[in-house]
């Protein structure tokens, strides 16, 4: 798998949860990553409030958005599964 995924720093059990799955998870503050990098991850999880950070939403990044509210890791994880390849 080894796809790259980015997480909001406050979201540690998902970030654990993800690791053990097989993804490679890196914790980041989206504030700080150029759009450019964006491209670099295969998806990025959110915590609600933050579902436009950074203009994602308005890059050419294939990547998924996933905001967490109300899930749990397992419900991510099944997220991501079915939505990257």
């Amino acid at each position: 798998m080894n796809q790259k995924i980015a997480i909001e720093p406050d979201l540690t059990p998902f970030k654990d949860y993800l690791n053990g799955k097989g993804y490679n998870v890196e914790q980041i503050s989206y504030d700080e990553v150029p759009p450019a990098e964006a491209n670099k991850y295969a998806a990025f999880i959110v915590s609600g409030m933050n579902t436009e950070f950074m203009g994602i939403s308005d890059t050419n990044s294939k990547a998924v958005v996933i905001d967490v509210k109300g899930m749990t890791p397992n419900q991510v994880y099944n997220q991501l599964k079915s939505q990257i390849q």
